[in-house]
This record gives structure tokens, sequence and C-alpha cells, in this order.
């Protein structure tokens, strides 16, 4: 979301992209600079032309990382954004969470193997010594198309084993692993899933302080990365 965006987009001083490397008509918007040596480009998927929302979701997200690494050639990508966090698994508001794992938990195939392809668990690129360094929590990451949750969603978390969830980054992973693009997953939690609460209005009343605390977080990530190979992380 641009809410997400722009406390990176501030923190590291980039500019907005004047002739877009994208195809014409997409709404998707980069930013880009430098920052203590790196090439730092921050894409946001823009607003949907016809709603004017943001674009979230999994295909957004899909297309997206698809078409910046083509444009872009990046080695490395992360995904920063907000997500739900369950306090059974000890996540609190405002926790910052890599994920060391990613999967799917809407996409049902009871078909054997398809059930499988469905879940979609991919692995998040290895960062031992990142870790180390920072004091973020670790956990896996359930992603799916809806903010609310519903039973059978629910069961499916529980056997993804997911700390936290969101709606994008199993859709980012696909296309990273796809295309052999390491890739972290940084997230920061805005609400409680499984907490008293409406998600939908806990989301939106943490939403902007969560985003501040996303952007100290990646800032130190990125901060880590800097003069670093990736088999370093």
């Amino acid at each position: 979301m641009q809410t997400e965006a722009l406390p990176l987009v501030n923190a590291f001083e980039l500019i907005e992209d004047a002739d877009s490397v994208f195809p014409k008509g997409t709404p998707w918007v980069r930013y880009h600079g430098t920052y203590k040596g790196l090439n730092v480009n921050i894409i946001w998927p823009g607003k949907d032309a016809v709603l004017g929302v943001d674009s979230v979701g999994t295909v957004s997200a899909s297309l997206v990382t698809y078409a910046a690494i083509q444009a872009l050639q990046p080695d490395l990508i992360i995904n920063a954004g907000t997500a739900g966090g369950f306090k059974a698994k000890g996540a609190c508001i405002g926790d910052v969470y890599l994920a060391c794992e990613v999967a799917f938990h809407d996409r049902r195939i009871p078909i054997p193997v398809f059930d499988l392809y469905g879940v979609g668990l991919r692995q998040g690129c290895s960062t031992p010594n990142l870790l180390k360094e920072l004091d973020f929590k670790v956990g896996k990451l359930s992603t799916g198309d809806s903010l609310d949750m519903t039973p059978q969603d629910e069961a499916s978390i529980l056997a993804n084993d997911a700390v936290i969830k969101d709606m994008e980054g199993a859709a980012v992973g696909y296309v990273t692993d796809l295309l052999k693009v390491p890739a972290i997953f940084v997230k920061a939690v805005t609400d409680i899933v499984d907490g008293d609460k409406p998600t939908s209005e806990e989301f939106l009343h943490n939403l902007s302080a969560v985003t501040v605390a996303l952007g100290k977080a990646v800032t130190r990530v990125v901060d880590y990365i800097a003069g670093k190979a990736v088999s370093e992380l």
C-alpha cells in the first residue's frame, strides 16, 4: 500500500520515476535512488483505475514482482509490508517478523499433489547472519486474498503453522522462486487475527503507527545488507 511505501521512500530519499519502466497503462509506481552504495528501487502497485483504492492482493503482487524483475534485474527483493498476527503464536501489535517460509491458505485443491501445489510452500532467503544482528522475530507467513479469515482459512493457516498472515507474500515468493531471485519477507503486525477486535478496525487503527515501525525495520535490514553479498547475509 502507499501508506506502507512512503516511509521507506522518504527514509532512502528516493525519487519517483518520471519515465515508467513498466508497460503503458499499468498503475505501478517506481521510486529509485542510491543508498549506501546500493541501487534501491521501491515498487508500489498503485491505485485501481476504477475504484481508486490501493491495488492489494496476490494478482497485483505477482504481476508487479514479475515486471520489476524483468525490468530491473535485481540481486535481491525485499517484500516489505504489514500483516495480521496470531496471539496464540506470540504475536503482538508492532512486532516485526522475517518470514522463513511462505505459503497460501486459500488455494484449496483436494486432489493428491494438487493440494501441495495449492499451498505453494516456499522458503525465504536464508539470512542467518542478519538474524543474529537484528532482533526481529522469525515465523512462517500464510497468504490469502481476503482480509478476514473463514473457518476453512483458519484450518489451512494452522496447517501451515503460520504466525502471521498477509495478502501478497506467497505470491511474491512464487515469482521470485520461479525466476531464481532471492527474497526476504519483512512483515510488521497491524492486527491480532485471533484477538477480540474486528480485524478491519484494528488494521486501520494501527496502520500508520505500524508502517513507521516497518520503515525503521526495513532501513535496518538495508543498512545491514549494504556492502555485503547475498551469500553473506
